[in-house]
């Protein structure tokens, strides 16, 4: 019995072609992506999905195994997207730092600040504990099954060996920061409203009774007020992200 293994090289190729937009993705996605899981870790769930995806999307790569320049600038090509694909994800779930560090400030809690678990690096202490929600909501409702929703169908968007449209992915790029920032001070609104109309009755008070102590009296009961808001609106603000989250995935996911 003689076995055809000609086509190995040309499926090694494919298989390295797939890795490299599944890898460069969930290097940089919220919840796999994270600095404090183990690489070995992310890189078995991006091998486990390229074993999934790669016989959907075999036929889509034309390999010419007789130069390497072309299928070096397919990889090139393939990074990017994933790239595109991840930190869109990542800055979608920025909005939530954004909104953390807005409330923060207005209870008077800017200064408490921790390391942030997808970041790696100080963030405010409301901001994390919005963020930590947030990746537990997403998991919780099953809404990272949208992400690979979204890996497949980036098929259909950006098709192997296409020339990446640059507009098109500048212009993804600009509306993933806009409304990121956008929602974060939706999300903080409420305590905006609350910081304004505390501190301009702290400020009538001062006047009133200048002998009073108006920050030591006014910081306790900003904070506890503070907490008491986000107590009664916590779950109002994390649906609001959980359909801005799961609508910027159906964009990318149009299938």
């Amino acid at each position: 019995m003689r076995i055809d293994i000609s086509l190995l090289p040309a499926l090694a190729a494919s298989f390295m072609l797939v890795f490299a937009r599944i890898g460069a993705m969930v290097m940089l996605l919220p919840g796999f992506g994270e600095v404090n899981i183990p690489v070995r870790i992310r890189l078995g769930i991006a091998l486990m999905l390229t074993m999934i995806l790669l016989p959907l999307h075999r036929a889509a790569y034309t390999v010419d195994m007789n130069s390497m320049a072309p299928l070096m600038v397919m990889m090139v090509h393939e990074i990017i997207i994933g790239v595109v694909l991840g930190a869109t994800a990542r800055v979608t779930l920025s909005a939530l730092q954004v909104a953390g560090s807005v409330i923060a400030q207005q209870l008077g809690l800017g200064f408490v600040t921790s390391i942030d678990p997808t970041q790696g690096q100080q963030g405010a202490l409301i901001g994390n504990f919005l963020t930590i929600l947030g990746l537990t909501l997403l998991f919780a409702t099953d809404m990272h099954h949208l992400v690979i929703a979204a890996l497949n169908d980036s098929y259909n968007v950006f098709a192997p060996g296409q020339l990446l449209p640059s507009g098109d992915v500048a212009s993804l790029f600009t509306r993933a920061f806009t409304t990121a920032f956008k929602i974060g001070i939706q999300l903080a609104a409420p305590f905006i409203v609350f910081g304004l109309v505390f501190n301009l009755g702290l400020g009538i008070l001062a006047r009133l009774m200048p002998q009073m102590q108006v920050y030591f009296v006014g910081v306790p009961l900003s904070i506890l007020g503070g907490f008491m808001i986000l107590a009664v609106i916590i779950a109002t603000m994390m649906g609001t992200f959980m359909d801005y989250f799961g609508g910027v995935l159906h964009e990318l996911a149009p299938g």
